[in-house]
């Protein structure tokens, strides 16, 4: 039986031709690791992303912060031409590294703002191996590194038809929306629930013209079944929110084709909040020495004498 139904399930091995011209199968795997020091947060984000992706390999730690372009030999050795590293700086920083093996861009951003799918409890699901449709917003080609960034976007979680592990089923959808300089990606349910007849919404003024400008014909079967059901979105999870920091020509190395000017090191802010801290400390520790001073002028500090004025007793008749 095992045999029948390999003997069925074998796909030919003819490429499928689209007006005549061959449809070149799209091949994209990749690789998914962290370095050291990554707390249970972060490493939740990278166990959800590899649940996504089934496209995906997931690795051990690297050992190494700054040779980083041993990424390359480790995605080769794995066939994979797409690496999504996971830098983890003093405990708290998050970095995540975009590149295209072995030739390159690279892409590095700063993770923000991050929700993994076990600590938000939400109430949609989606299954397991299947593929995502990808929502880009329309800033996304307003400016070219937002174009490379999309496309890297593209190959890292768009999963291929076909892939290893994958499901022949589309049931969720990966949002990547520009607000702020920031790319906020979230992860939705495509869920279908029936709609009772007495329920259905009545059409408005502007449909029922274009179905009479279109003069359509009434529907019967699948396209009758999908007027009768209702399509809504349910966040799955995780979300979280990529700053990006610089774009390289490389993969992991070579020239900076972009720089994002406007970002501010966490470690800078950190720097910031504990001077402003210093900067309060020290004017209340001024004003307590004044205190202390006109105290000590006026005699009323603790354990201190007031000295004795011109015109009392013990100076007028001593």
């Amino acid at each position: 039986m095992a045999a029948v139904y390999k003997s069925l399930s074998k796909t030919s091995k003819k490429e499928s031709t689209t007006n005549g011209v061959p449809v070149k199968k799209i091949k994209q795997r990749v690789l998914i690791l962290s370095s050291r020091g990554i707390t249970y947060r972060h490493r939740h984000l990278l166990n959800d992303l590899y649940a996504l992706l089934p496209h995906s390999r997931k690795d051990a730690k690297l050992d190494t912060k700054t040779k980083l372009y041993q990424l390359n030999e480790l995605a080769d050795l794995y066939n994979c031409n797409n690496v999504l590293f996971f830098e983890a700086r003093k405990g708290k920083d998050l970095y995540i590294w975009m590149s295209k093996a072995p030739n390159g861009p690279t892409v590095k951003c700063h993770l923000q703002n991050l929700h993994t799918t076990s600590e938000l409890h939400f109430p949609g699901n989606c299954l397991r191996g299947s593929r995502p449709i990808l929502s880009f917003d329309a800033t996304f080609t307003t400016a070219p590194h937002l174009l490379l960034i999309k496309e890297l976007l593209t190959h890292i979680f768009g999963v291929p038809k076909g892939a290893r592990k994958t499901k022949p089923f589309i049931d969720h959808v990966m949002g990547f929306t520009i607000a702020d300089s920031k790319i906020w990606i979230r992860c939705f349910e495509i869920r279908e629930t029936a709609v009772a007849k007495g329920t259905q919404a009545q059409p408005t003024e502007d449909e029922e013209a274009e179905k009479k400008a279109n003069k359509q014909l009434p529907k019967t079967g699948p396209e009758k079944a999908v007027d009768n059901t209702k399509i809504s979105l349910v966040e799955i999870g995780p979300r979280f929110i990529l700053t990006p920091i610089v774009i390289l020509e490389g993969s992991f190395g070579g020239p900076v084709i972009y720089e994002n000017k406007e970002f501010v090191s966490p470690n800078q802010v950190r720097s910031e909040l504990r001077l402003s801290k210093a900067g309060r400390y020290n004017q209340r520790s001024e004003q307590r020495i004044e205190r202390q001073a006109k105290k000590g002028d006026l005699g009323l500090r603790t354990g201190e004498e007031k000295p004795p004025g011109e015109l009392e007793d013990r100076v007028l008749f001593a």
